[in-house]
């Protein structure tokens, strides 16, 4: 990846980054893929007008849904089974982002090689050959660019009750031991993140490392994490999956324990928490003003500091490897550190009732 070597003040922010456009999943089991974005809370709108593909939205967390029956997105499920495909960036222009990008050593995206894809936007390649779609400023919202790729809305719009997710608060990335400095850079030198954030990670049996990084525009983060063992969870993540690609999804919410509530009685299953873990966290954080037996009884996970605190909770598997995360914040843009031995314990006791370890 080269460098550029013209420092000026647009190198930080070089390809105009506003956010994150939208996440695309493609998928063999489109039914129940429908069914978990529902419970998410994202209602399905629009439809491509002669592809098998769908436009899902709850506030500003955008998901299209491909399963179609060749190109890209049929190659990559079949590659990875469910699976995040490709994510459109809001940029201040589409077409100058795609060329400086390629300046700056991305990998273009040429759909003729592999053939057709579902969107015909400027694209470069990102973690694990999945895109990296460019959606200009003047177009970011799905009533501008999506009726130009061929959406039209629904005739009976499938809408379900709002569960408060707001946005997509950052994505984490999982990949192969030793790569994990290298995609730190495509992201620092290309679109210029910076990295706010260093984790080394120990369970009780495995163990992981990650740099987390914001964007320019400081609307989202990616946390990049590599494993320590054969074992442990980004290296059972890898093998599923088949190769590096995004982990898990945080959702962000102001109100987390009426998100969760809401998902009551839904698909959607979270990991079960040590209970001597709400034995303590009130005093490692006793600035939290909800109530203690609410998020100890819905298994909220608790963080932060002098300043501010964030609560988050994880659900189990639920697109292949890939799992969500929701998260509130106030005044707190930390990850949740405090929380990083529970989770990763959580985590290990899923596997071993799964038999993993």
């Amino acid at each position: 990846m080269s460098q550029s070597t013209n420092p000026t003040s647009d190198n930080l922010n070089p390809v105009g980054l506003k956010g994150i456009e939208f996440l695309q999943f493609t998928t063999h089991e489109p039914e129940r893929v429908d069914a978990l974005l529902k419970d998410l809370g994202l209602s399905k709108l629009m439809r491509h007008r002669d592809k098998n593909l769908f436009y899902y939205r709850q506030n500003d967390i955008h998901i299209l849904l491909s399963h179609g029956e060749n190109g890209f997105e049929r190659a990559f499920a079949e590659q990875h089974g469910s699976s995040v495909c490709a994510m459109g960036w809001r940029v201040k222009h589409a077409q100058a982002a795609y060329e400086e990008a390629i300046r700056r050593g991305a990998k273009p995206f040429i759909p003729g090689k592999i053939g057709a894809c579902d969107l015909s936007l400027p694209a470069v390649y990102g973690i694990g050959d999945s895109i990296i779609y460019f959606v200009g400023e003047a177009e970011s919202n799905a009533a501008s660019y999506l009726p130009a790729q061929g959406f039209i809305p629904l005739d009976a719009p499938e809408l379900v009750p709002d569960k408060g997710f707001i946005r997509v608060d950052h994505l984490t990335n999982n990949v192969y031991k030793n790569t994990m400095s290298y995609w730190a850079d495509f992201y620092k030198t290309i679109f210029g993140f910076t990295e706010v954030r260093y984790f080394d990670i120990k369970g009780q049996k495995t163990g992981l490392t990650s740099f987390a990084l914001k964007s320019p525009d400081r609307t989202f983060s990616i946390p990049i994490n590599e494993g320590n063992e054969a074992e442990s969870q980004i290296e059972e993540y890898l093998r599923e999956y088949r190769g590096p690609g995004v982990q898990h999804i945080a959702f962000l919410t102001a109100d987390l324990p009426a998100s969760v509530e809401k998902m009551a009685g839904s698909r959607i299953e979270t990991l079960d928490i040590n209970p001597e873990y709400y034995q303590s966290v009130f005093d490692r954080v006793p600035n939290v003003v909800e109530d203690h037996q609410r998020l100890e009884r819905l298994q909220i996970l608790v963080d932060g500091d002098e300043q501010g605190y964030l609560l988050q909770i994880f659900t189990k598997n639920l697109f292949g490897p890939i799992f969500i995360e929701m998260i509130q914040r106030k005044n707190h843009q930390a990850f949740g550190e405090g929380n990083f031995t529970a989770l990763f314990e959580s985590i290990e006791r899923d596997q071993e009732r799964r038999g993993v370890l």
